[in-house]
């Protein structure tokens, strides 16, 4: 499995319509539409959290 920067998620919720997206930093967020969801992930860092710095 890849890891490190620039390496990115994307997961379908089983049983659902939705994606889950996982940023590199950790952030996560699901999503209905993958243009968003995109929009998202490459827009990082604004809109994520940095769970690595919290630890």
């Amino acid at each position: 499995m890849l890891t490190g920067e620039g390496v990115f998620r994307i997961h379908w919720v089983l049983g659902t319509d939705r994606l889950l997206a996982v940023c590199h930093c950790g952030a996560e967020r699901e999503f209905e539409d993958p243009v968003e969801l995109w929009d998202w992930l490459l827009g990082h860092p604004e809109g994520h959290r940095n769970v690595r710095e919290e630890l």
